[in-house]
């Protein structure tokens, strides 16, 4: 039988934390989201002054990466490289840069989304809440 390994809420705090460090240090206003392996909410915060609709985007984008086990932005390029077609995928609603899945030992654990300022943005907030996992 194989182990797995799956994010502890000490985890999800931690990634939330440095996620909202990294935001607040440039002065985004963003949603931040941290899901697990299967794309279940864990984690949803929204800064000050985020739109309201961060916060239904920033899951999906999260959702997305876990799913697939690879950054959104993925997605988004197929789409804007012609695969049009890849739109109508089921479940993946959130195929736009900003999700970031949490990778450790080879493991997909989850996935954080942002969203709120540009994508390359979001994808550096959800970096930066990742990297002090691994810190």
């Amino acid at each position: 039988m194989q182990s797995k390994q799956y994010l502890t809420l000490d985890d999800v705090k931690k990634i939330a934390a440095a996620a909202e460090a990294e935001a607040k240090a440039n002065n985004w206003a963003v949603s931040i989201s941290i899901v697990d392996d299967g794309g279940h909410l864990l984690w949803l915060q929204r800064l000050d002054g985020a739109a309201p609709i961060s916060a239904q985007i920033a899951p999906a984008k999260a959702k997305t990466a876990a799913l697939g086990r690879r950054e959104s932005k993925v997605y988004e390029d197929m789409i804007n490289n012609g695969r049009y077609s890849f739109i109508t995928a089921p479940v993946l609603e959130g195929m736009l840069e900003g999700g970031v899945p949490i990778t450790v030992g080879g493991q997909c654990l989850g996935a954080v989304g942002v969203s709120g300022v540009k994508s390359t943005e979001d994808a550096q907030i959800a970096k930066a809440g990742i990297a002090a996992l691994t810190a």
